[in-house]
């Protein structure tokens, strides 16, 4: 049985980016594959930045060739970063979760179970994938609830894992009021590890202070250098997981885990202190580029991006099945996501819609139903 149906693409030509919704048709599955009616799919940065990636938003306009879709100018200086990507109609969407309405021969058992997956293209009506790459869900579980198991869970386990391995005993974490900044403070109170976490705004604070966490700092008070250092001091973090990315807060986080680090010297040394102090910048918030005042941390440090897929594979298969396990045992708890808006898959081709998603606004989460048009 073979199905057809939409999906959402994104494709740069002529210095300008396109999104389109193609009718694509849906191959029989193989003896190990399934087809999923894809119910939900949550819209996270890491999506946006292949949907609109170096989009001019001010440029939009409707396709010219009547299909639904719009298109957006390119700026010349972001050109560049696009090449291995030009003439490619590429399929959006990281994860998402739905029913399974066809089964090759060993995989029937799966037929009208929901599922949750990872692995592109579920911006769309369907989407066939191995059996062995999708997770059932609980039967209490939803959609919804499923849509979002994958990059944000993993990510949260990930950031924890990762501190432990390296040998450090407290965490950073900046844009720390989002759908993963209130799983990992979760996972750290469950876990026992001090946590850090950096906000903008009092209300993002409130969010975070509901849910249990003790140290939190706004990047926005005139205070915020000194309420960080103290912050650091008192948990003794040494690793910082940096959502923002651009201008000087990973800076600051490393100035602050320095002058915690000299306090506690029995005496003074001209390279610094003699503790590591590891910034990972994991998202891109901010664009500009990050800016490092590197006298001001000593010569022990370092700097690197993180991202969850190289993670998965260093880590090896049994910690990621054990880190899915959790996440499968307490999806409606500690890494339950919260949307505050579900559109159907034409919506998100709405000029509107799409300045609203890309705003990534913290307590703003987007969720795409395919079913409701």
């Amino acid at each position: 049985m073979s199905f057809n149906g939409r999906e959402l693409r994104s494709k740069v030509e002529n210095g300008r980016l396109f999104l389109s919704l193609d009718e694509v048709p849906i191959d029989d599955p193989a003896d190990d594959e399934i087809v999923v009616r894809i119910e939900a799919a949550p819209i996270n940065p890491s999506d946006i930045g292949l949907l609109l990636g170096p989009a001019d938003l001010e440029s939009i306009e409707p396709t010219a060739d009547g299909r639904p879709g719009v298109s957006f100018a390119i700026p010349e200086a972001r050109l560049a970063s696009q090449a291995g990507r030009i003439g490619q109609s590429m399929a959006v969407g990281n994860e998402g979760a739905g029913t399974v309405v066809a089964a090759g021969r060993t995989a029937t058992d799966l037929i009208g179970k929901r599922v949750g997956m990872i692995g592109g293209a579920m911006y769309a009506d369907y989407r066939r994938i191995r059996a062995a790459e999708v997770i059932p869900l609980p039967d209490d579980a939803t959609a919804a609830d499923g849509a979002a198991m994958f990059v944000n869970p993993l990510t949260a386990l990930g950031f924890v894992e990762t501190a432990r391995s390296e040998g450090h005993k407290a965490i950073v974490h900046t844009a720390a009021a989002s759908n993963l900044g209130q799983m990992l403070q979760k996972i750290c109170l469950a876990d026992g590890i001090e946590l850090v976490n950096i906000v903008r705004s009092q209300g993002q604070a409130d969010i975070l202070k509901e849910i249990g966490a003790t140290h939190v700092v706004n990047s926005r008070d005139e205070d915020f250098g000194a309420r960080l250092s103290e912050a650091i001091e008192q948990t003794g973090a040494t690793i910082a997981f940096d959502a923002i990315g651009g201008g000087t807060l990973g800076s600051k986080i490393m100035e602050a885990m320095e002058r915690a680090s000299v306090k506690a010297m029995p005496e003074y040394s001209r390279y610094g202190s003699t503790v590591l102090k590891q910034l990972f910048i994991y998202g891109a918030l901010d664009t500009s580029p990050t800016t490092l005042n590197r006298l001001a941390f000593g010569f022990q440090w370092s700097i690197s991006g993180w991202l969850l897929f190289p993670f998965l594979q260093k880590a090896g298969p049994e910690v990621a099945a054990r880190l899915r396990e959790r996440v499968v045992r307490e999806l409606k708890t500690t890494f339950a996501s919260r949307y505050t808006r579900v559109i159907g898959l034409s919506e998100a081709l709405e000029p509107e819609v799409i300045r609203a998603y890309e705003r990534k606004a913290t307590g703003e989460k987007f969720l795409i139903d395919p079913t409701k048009g």
